[in-house]
């Protein structure tokens, strides 16, 4: 079971508790655990990924283990941490100002 930590807004939406609980289906990529937290929960298409694109949002961010995945192919295979459910995958807000 993979975690999935989203941003407080996200998990408004999704009407969330906690962290999202999913099951990947064959390889665990980005692309793939992304397809499933949509297949899951609808309400979220279009709020991390550009839905016509599917290229990630400009202020979302992506965390696995410490590293910024933000700027990785959706097709990137996920730690084995992320997969066994040790450690969560994060979806972050990014934050911009002047």
């Amino acid at each position: 079971m993979i975690r999935v930590v989203l941003p407080f807004h996200l998990r408004t939406l999704a009407k969330l508790d906690g962290d999202a609980q999913l099951e990947v289906e064959g390889t665990t990529t980005i692309g793939a655990l992304l397809d499933a937290l949509e297949a899951k929960y609808p309400v979220l298409r279009g709020t991390i990924r550009d839905p016509a694109t599917a290229r990630r949002r400009s202020f979302v961010r992506f965390f696995a283990c410490k590293e910024d995945l933000s700027h990785e192919s959706p097709d990137t295979k996920l730690p084995d941490a992320i997969c066994s459910g040790a450690e969560p995958f994060l979806i972050v807000g990014a934050m911009a100002g002047g």
